[in-house]
């Protein structure tokens, strides 16, 4: 099996000044996970190699450059999951951790459970030796005076975030053996509710693998994705069309309609082939082929 890979840096109004910044970001991503596959590696050590990239540029929402909720902390969420078993790992509302895409496999590889929360998330990662990190190491000067700003805009509503600001970071990969892994991390939506949890930890909503239907990543206004469970409902797609864009594009006419939601989804099926679609102004994402002599950039 040849391998292939998509990565996405969120869907909303991505103003021009930003444009390059998330064209980079999402290119060192798929290249980073790119490297990966061809020197023999699996889907999900690609997945996560990709989102790292992207959790260390604060050009994104997810790790570093994450959005502040409304108390001025940051609150990460990511998950992730194995096509190949359907193994899958999830935390939310972390604190004082760089990666949590990391510390998502590592709920998926070293415990019982699926998803940890908060404390609980915590407890975990000092447990499994993840060190941790201040507030300073996430939350860049841009956040701080996002929040003070927010802070005194009585009509500022989650939604509305996605016309303006929002960058949730995914990645689905197929390895050489065939299998293929999915993954998604955020920092959720600007002032958020301390607690609040959106689409990105929910096995169905923000990620979902299985080697027989492919695999998928969503981003956007997580309340809507959440009650379409967008990225297993673009696979059940897939799997009725065949072709991965017509399948995006489904997606996301049924989050639209039936949730008059806002975002995006990237999805590969299981012979490789990518296919993405979002109802917001832009979206960041990267892929590549085989049949792809470079990675693929587009808004």
């Amino acid at each position: 099996m040849q391998p292939s890979i998509i990565v996405h840096g969120g869907a909303w109004d991505i103003p021009p000044d930003l444009h390059q910044a998330h064209q980079e970001g999402t290119l060192r991503a798929v290249d980073a996970g790119w490297a990966v596959l061809v020197a023999g590696g699996s889907a999900m050590d690609a997945v996560e190699a990709a989102i790292v990239v992207m959790e260390d540029d604060e050009t994104f929402d997810a790790g570093r450059g994450a959005f502040l909720n409304a108390d001025g902390q940051v609150e990460l969420d990511a998950g992730c999951m194995n096509g190949a078993d359907l193994q899958a790992g999830a935390v939310a509302g972390v604190q004082f951790i760089r990666n949590p895409i990391r510390l998502a496999r590592a709920v998926m590889e070293r415990s019982e459970h699926v998803l940890l929360i908060a404390q609980g998330a915590q407890r975990f990662a000092h447990k499994m030796g993840f060190p941790t990190c201040d507030l300073t190491d996430l939350a860049v000067p841009r956040e701080f005076e996002r929040w003070q700003k927010l802070l005194y805009d009585r009509t500022y509503s989650a939604r509305q975030s996605f016309s303006h600001q929002a960058d949730t970071v995914g990645c689905v990969a197929l390895d050489q053996a065939g299998h293929i892994a999915a993954g998604t991390s955020t920092g959720g939506t600007p002032n958020k509710m301390p607690g609040r949890v959106g689409d990105v930890p929910i096995i169905g909503s923000g990620f979902y693998a299985d080697d027989e239907f492919g695999g998928a990543s969503s981003t956007g206004w997580g309340e809507s994705i959440a009650k379409v469970l967008l990225a297993r409902l673009a696979l059940h797609l897939l799997h009725q069309e065949g072709d991965p864009q017509v399948a995006a594009q489904g997606a996301i006419q049924i989050l639209s309609d039936k949730a008059n939601g806002l975002g995006g989804v990237v999805l590969i099926s299981p012979d490789g082939q990518p296919g993405w679609d979002y109802n917001t102004p832009c979206m960041a994402y990267a892929y590549r082929t085989p049949e792809t002599d470079t990675p693929v950039v587009g808004l």
